[in-house]
């Protein structure tokens, strides 16, 4: 009876202590140290030298990303940001397309739909909607063409061994080879857009209207209603696609889609300001794979006598294949002098961190030189601390950011290796329904107070334990980008090398077209706001 009970005392003990740790939130590296009168426990070290400074990335590739913007964002700590879109577009099935005879065009419809949450429904049957991923309500001008410059799957400069790169910067190839329609519909060069609705909300009004779309065909008894979720809706030129599509079939030019993209070689989608808001602010992020473009005609079919032999059919074109995101930016005068500055000896003042063709830091710590060698780092070894956890906080400069849209989330990683961190890594948790919430632990999230970001931590426990007590392992740079997906840790080419050797940009940075200004590692920085490592560790007496 004693021993149970002493047992019992003694889990009830361990589970008290187990709380009590839990509660300081360490997760000790290195061995267990609990109980051991030998040990100073939670001292927190901040004295590391981290030096961060920015990195501007130019022009990056943009082909074949998940999700592309399309739009103008303004935004007053970056400046001005003009995103574009060209796509393939792609026959349905593996079987050419036929006809029957004298097949007529009556109607073609673009619907592209956007990212968006259903809300509630009137008595009425109408839904409401919440868009997401959506910046600025503002009026722009969208214009859409065919596309004139062919998109390779491989490139000829390396033997066709290797994918076509497509960058950011190369509007004027597809602004010189767009194409659009004769009054006839016949495709011309600099031809009229093909989105020639006399609804302005269509064309030179257009904005990313949050209604669901709600159509309604026939008449009478034969009356049909079909609602869709928001997106892009857009009567396309109906004598366009009669002289191409039907044109192309004559010409055997719809039998495969490998043909077809050489003949008709997708769409480019154009945005400017729109003359009723000049400085007009409306970015979305969009999902174009999920577009289609519907083509409503009639044909002859002797089986339908009701009808005086005609047929009416659909024709549906996906908007898949390759695709580019092509973007122009009007860099801030604060911005691109922070990036004309940025200094890798002592740090900068102010991190600039943008997505798409924008800029990133830099960070090394304990005093890293150029070859990775570290004395400050050495002696951080020959403490014999056990690491309980390690963090970077990343303070955000409110008055540079002001009331702009601000990143949710930010990335670390091994930039020489262009590998994620052991941290990253080792974080399993995850969120089903906020899929860019995941790896929480490592963090990197937006911490808010009263609706405006004021800081992001990121853990990065492992990958300091490992410095501090392997010889072997590698100091090397760490890099910090704005991110559209966590879960995404690839890397796409920057079109030219930058001056510190970095050739490659994580993806999901690419596809964020957001930024945020943080506090750097300056020591003219205020020590409150100022970029600091913070160790918490357990020191042996």
């Amino acid at each position: 009876m004693i021993s149970k009970k002493l047992t019992q005392y003694t889990s009830i003990a361990a589970l008290a202590l187990l709380l009590f740790s839990c509660d300081k939130d360490f997760n000790t590296i290195g061995g267990s140290v609990i109980g051991d009168d030998h040990f100073q426990f939670g001292i927190k070290d901040i004295d590391a030298t981290v030096v961060a400074y920015n990195q501007d990335l130019g022009a990056a590739q943009t082909n074949n990303l998940v999700i592309n913007p399309l739009g103008i964002y303004n935004n007053t700590a970056f400046g001005k940001t003009t995103a574009h879109f060209v796509t393939q577009v792609s026959l349905p099935g593996t079987t050419a397309q036929t006809f029957n005879p004298n097949p007529v065009i009556e109607e073609v419809i673009l619907y592209i739909p956007y990212f968006s949450r259903k809300g509630t429904t009137d008595s009425e049957g109408v839904a409401t909607y919440e868009l997401d991923s959506v910046y600025g309500a503002s009026k722009l001008k969208l214009s859409v063409f065919e596309n004139g410059y062919f998109l390779r799957d491989f490139d000829p400069n390396t033997q066709f061994t290797e994918a076509q790169r497509y960058y950011s910067d190369q509007m004027s190839d597809f602004e010189n080879n767009k194409r659009g329609a004769a009054s006839d519909g016949t495709s011309i060069p600099n031809g009229e857009r093909l989105n020639n609705s006399t609804n302005v909300a269509e064309n030179d009004q257009f904005f990313f209207n949050p209604a669901e779309i709600s159509v309604t065909t026939g008449e009478g008894d034969d009356e049909t209603t079909t609602k869709s979720a928001p997106g892009i809706y857009l009567t396309l030129n109906k004598d366009f696609f009669q002289k191409k599509i039907i044109g192309g079939y004559n010409q055997n030019k719809l039998v495969t889609n490998n043909v077809f993209s050489e003949y008709f070689r997708g769409l480019y989608f154009k945005v400017e300001a729109s003359e009723v808001e000049p400085n007009g602010n409306s970015l979305a992020m969009i999902n174009f794979t999920g577009g289609k473009i519907t083509i409503k005609y009639e044909q002859d079919d002797d089986n339908l006598p009701e009808t005086d032999g005609r047929e009416k059919k659909t024709l549906e074109l996906s908007l898949t294949g390759n695709t580019v995101c092509l973007t122009n930016q009007e860099r801030s005068t604060n911005y691109s002098n922070a990036l004309a500055a940025a200094d890798a000896v002592q740090g900068d003042e102010k991190l600039y961190i943008n997505g798409g063709a924008g800029s990133m830091a830099v960070i090394n710590l304990f005093n890293r030189d150029e070859d990775g060698e570290s004395a400050e780092l050495e002696q951080y070894r020959a403490n014999g601390w056990l690491i309980n956890e390690a963090n970077l906080t990343f303070r955000i400069d409110r008055d540079a950011m002001g009331n702009n849209v601000e990143p949710n989330r930010i990335y670390l990683y091994d930039l020489d290796n262009k590998i994620p961190l052991i941290d990253y890594t080792n974080d399993f948790t995850t969120n089903s329904t906020k899929p860019k919430f995941g790896k929480s632990i490592h963090g990197g999230i937006i911490r808010l107070e009263d609706g405006k970001g004021v800081s992001y931590k990121i853990r990065i426990t492992n990958h300091i334990a490992n410095l501090l007590k392997n010889p072997d392992f590698k100091n090397v740079r760490l890099g910090l980008v704005v991110t559209e997906a966590i879960g995404n840790v690839g890397n796409y080419k920057l079109k030219n090398q930058t001056t510190t050797g970095i050739k490659e940009v994580p993806i999901a940075s690419i596809m964020n077209p957001l930024g945020t200004v943080l506090y750097g590692s300056k020591s003219s920085v205020s020590l409150e706001q100022r970029l600091k490592l913070e160790i918490y560790y357990t020191k042996p007496d």
